[in-house]
C-alpha cells in the first residue's frame, strides 16, 4: 500500500501553503526577507546541535561557512548603501534560490537536519524565491 499524498508528502504541502500565505498581499519587507536568509542557517546549526551531528567531517565549518554566506547576502539585499532599492529583490531572490540548493544537498544527504525539514525549508525556499521574482517582475 503507497502512502497518501498528505502524509508522504505534507512537508512539501505545508511549504506551498505558508509561501501563499506570506506572499498573498504582495512582497514582504526586503529586511523581513533578508532576516529569514540569515534565520534558517541559524536552524540548522540548532538542528545540527540537537542532533549531535556537527562533529567530524567538517560538518561544524560548513555550516558555519554557510551562515556566513547566507548572511552576507542578506546584506547585499538590503537597500542601501550597497544596493540600489531595485536589485535588492534580485538579490534576495537569488540567495533564497542557493538555500533551496543547500537544503537539496542536506535533504540527499540526510545529514544535520531531518528530513522532513530540508524538504519543507527547500520548497519554502524555492517558492519563495519565485514569488520574489515573480512579484519584481
Amino acid at each position: 500500500m503507497t502512502p497518501s499524498l498528505l502524509t508522504h508528502r505534507w512537508p512539501t504541502l505545508l511549504a506551498l501553503a505558508l509561501v501563499l500565505v506570506t506572499f498573498v498581499d504582495g512582497l514582504p519587507p526586503t529586511g523581513f526577507l533578508a532576516a529569514l536568509l540569515v534565520v534558517m542557517p541559524l536552524c540548522y546549526l540548532v538542528f545540527g546541535w540537537a542532533r549531535a551531528e556537527l562533529r567530524g567531517r567538517g560538518a561544524l565549518g560548513l555550516q558555519l561557512a554557510g551562515l556566513a554566506g547566507f548572511g552576507a547576502v542578506a546584506l547585499l539585499a538590503l537597500p542601501a548603501p550597497v544596493v540600489n532599492a531595485g536589485w535588492a529583490p534580485w538579490v534576495l531572490a537569488a540567495g533564497w534560490y542557493a538555500h533551496a540548493a543547500w537544503d537539496f544537498f542536506h535533504h540527499r544527504s540526510g545529514a544535520v537536519v531531518p528530513r522532513a525539514w530540508s524538504e519543507w525549508c527547500g520548497v519554502v525556499d524555492a517558492a519563495g524565491a519565485t514569488a520574489v521574482v515573480l512579484l519584481a517582475l
